[in-house]
């Protein structure tokens, strides 16, 4: 049984009491995320995620793992958009030592100068990884292009000259600022008790205080002209990514968009995987997704594609997408995307960090928790003329965005950059 209850201070707390699991997971979530965040302190959420194992004000850095690793559980933690979750599964019989742990790593951190120094060069050379890996830089360099000049556009773990100049102050400052009760939800799935969780976190946390919540700057959710970045570096694989602008978390056509993206490129029975890679052999991986945000979103195609063949792997690509704006989908493909997108959801929720993850990130973003039965009346609720519909709206040559890296010439740059600027064929 799902209960939500609210505190006093205003922290959330969401439990779903599952009594046959032996495990139990628990989360402490944070609406403090990376578009919180100004172009000077650019990462500072995520260097406080990573300070908060560093040793807090109960724990030392080896007993913060020690208390959970030692009974068999698994600790983590990441830093997103919008929030930051500190997470573990453990034992259930574990699990209010867990939760005293990730309370206290998460609002009581140490922050000292020594381990600031330490973990600074880490994050620098986390940051060197992903220039690295260009699977990864590419995704950046899209998002630049979505929301340029703003904290969405940038890289969750800043720069090397902002992290570079972070200090203490720094992080003391956004962490009171933005670890406030009305920011906060403790999420838990599996063998516990609700009403226990409850007096676990008035003990710990029920006499916390803060500001009101911050408000974030907006972001743009349409736009007049597509955009290209092209970066060129010695790969032995060019790196596709492709976004248009779509929905936030709330909007009324999610559901539609979600069937869209899997009929697209949502497994390998979609249309992007057969007709770009099982028909043409132009790419080794492509696959479609989307992002939610609060107030934006993006519809993005993502692929790995021969040197020799980025120009007519785009323009097949844009074929694809123009296709279905024009043509529509058959019903069987059209049912095998809700059925496809039912199981999976389903399934994604047999495991209890799974269902921590789901609820606690409802209730961060939304102050809510869709039922099961929600989700699946709303998929069966779309129809083909609603994917032909948000399919126009959406996949627009206007809102088109692409970013690719690999050792372009200058022939293949000018033909990708007349593809784009048309935006579709």
């Amino acid at each position: 049984m799902r209960r939500i209850t609210q505190l006093p201070n205003k922290i959330r707390i969401v439990t779903e009491e599952l009594k046959d699991r032996d495990s139990a997971s628990i989360g402490v979530w944070v609406a403090a995320g990376g578009r919180y965040e100004s172009k000077d302190n650019k990462g500072v959420a995520h260097f406080l995620e990573h300070m908060a194992f560093k040793g807090s004000a109960k724990y030392s850095c080896d007993e913060i793992k020690q208390l959970v690793e030692g009974v068999g559980g698994n600790l983590n933690a990441f830093t997103a958009e919008e929030e930051t979750c500190y997470y573990a599964k453990v034992p259930a019989t574990h699990l209010k030592q867990t939760f005293d742990v990730l309370a206290d790593i998460s609002f009581f951190p140490k922050i000292t100068l020594k381990d600031l120094e330490k973990e600074r060069t880490v994050i620098l050379e986390e940051i060197k990884m992903y220039h690295d890996l260009p699977q990864y830089q590419v995704v950046e360099l899209l998002e630049e292009l979505l929301w340029p000049d703003h904290p969405l556009g940038q890289s969750l773990a800043g720069t090397s000259t902002s992290v570079s100049s972070m200090t203490a102050d720094h992080l003391k400052s956004f962490k009171k600022s933005h670890y406030i009760p009305s920011n906060t939800v403790i999420s838990a799935c599996g063998s516990m008790k609700h009403d226990e969780l409850v007096g676990l976190v008035r003990s710990k946390l029920g006499k916390l205080t803060g500001p009101a919540t911050p408000p974030y700057a907006p972001a743009r959710r349409t736009q007049e002209k597509p955009s290209i970045y092209l970066h060129h570096k010695q790969t032995e694989q060019m790196h596709l990514a492709m976004g248009y602008l779509a929905y936030e978390t709330n909007h009324k056509d999610y559901y539609v968009l979600a069937l869209l993206t899997i009929i697209l490129g949502g497994n390998m029975s979609s249309r992007l995987f057969n007709e770009v890679r099982e028909k043409r052999g132009l790419a080794y991986s492509i696959s479609s997704g989307i992002k939610s945000l609060n107030d934006t979103g993006v519809f993005m195609v993502r692929a790995g594609v021969d040197n020799a063949k980025i120009v007519n792997a785009l323009e097949l690509v844009l074929k694809v997408l123009a296709k279905l704006t024009s043509g529509g989908v058959k019903e069987d493909e059209f049912k095998r995307a809700q059925d496809y997108y039912m199981g999976q959801f389903l399934l994604g929720l047999e495991d209890t960090m799974d269902q921590m993850l789901w609820m606690g990130g409802g209730v961060i973003s939304n102050d809510q928790v869709k039922s099961m039965d929600d989700v699946i009346k709303k998929i069966r609720a779309v129809t083909r003329a609603d994917i032909k519909r948000v399919a126009k709206e959406i996949l627009n040559p206007r809102r088109l965005n692409v970013a690719i890296i690999g050792p372009m010439s200058e022939g293949q740059q000018k033909l990708l950059r007349a593809l784009v600027e048309k935006g579709t064929v």
